[in-house]
């Protein structure tokens, strides 16, 4: 009689559980399906960003420039205007996150646009606190001859502890 009562004490539990474990096992499917659907989405936007800047930024017009700066200790850097041909084309003010960053090394792009090939005029408006906490203004002047393929400009912020002054140079990737 005990089997008779433990075989159907037995019956009754994987009855009363099983429907649960398959829910379960559903839900966990049902997870794994929406993680790898997120996966997709994911992989679908970096490329359809790939190609929205290959169309909007063809290579033989597309012309980028980004700022980068050392330490910073003659300079402290609150703003920069970027004109081309008299037309301003980006501007940005700086807080104390991205200064930190431009500090340890990274590079900022500032535009990323076309440009028709021919000679240019690039005018970059840098503000800040110079030496003695000093307002700082500098303007930078740089003629470019633009050609068919696509070019980057580098504005860099540099001090100068021989005389005591930032220095702003230009480089043009090659």
């Amino acid at each position: 009689m005990s089997k008779i009562i433990r075989l159907a004490a037995f019956l009754c539990f994987s009855l009363l559980f099983s429907p649960y474990a398959s829910a379960q096992d559903a839900a966990t499917a049902l997870q794994q399906n929406i993680q790898d659907l997120k996966n997709d989405v994911l992989k679908l936007n970096k490329n359809l960003f790939i190609l929205e800047e290959d169309l909007l930024f063809p290579a033989n017009t597309q012309f980028s420039v980004f700022l980068s700066m050392d330490s910073g200790k003659l300079f402290t850097l609150d703003s920069v205007q970027l004109k081309i041909d008299e037309k301003v084309i980006a501007s940005h003010l700086y807080t104390e996150r991205e200064l930190e960053a431009l500090k340890r090394g990274g590079v900022q792009r500032l535009y990323i646009g076309n440009l028709a090939s021919g000679k240019h005029e690039i005018i970059a408006i840098f503000s800040g606190k110079g030496p003695n906490k000093r307002d700082y203004r500098r303007g930078e002047n740089i003629q470019i001859e633009k050609g068919s393929d696509p070019q980057f400009i580098e504005l860099q912020i540099i001090d100068d502890p021989s005389k005591e002054q930032p220095l702003f140079k230009t480089r043009i990737w090659e």
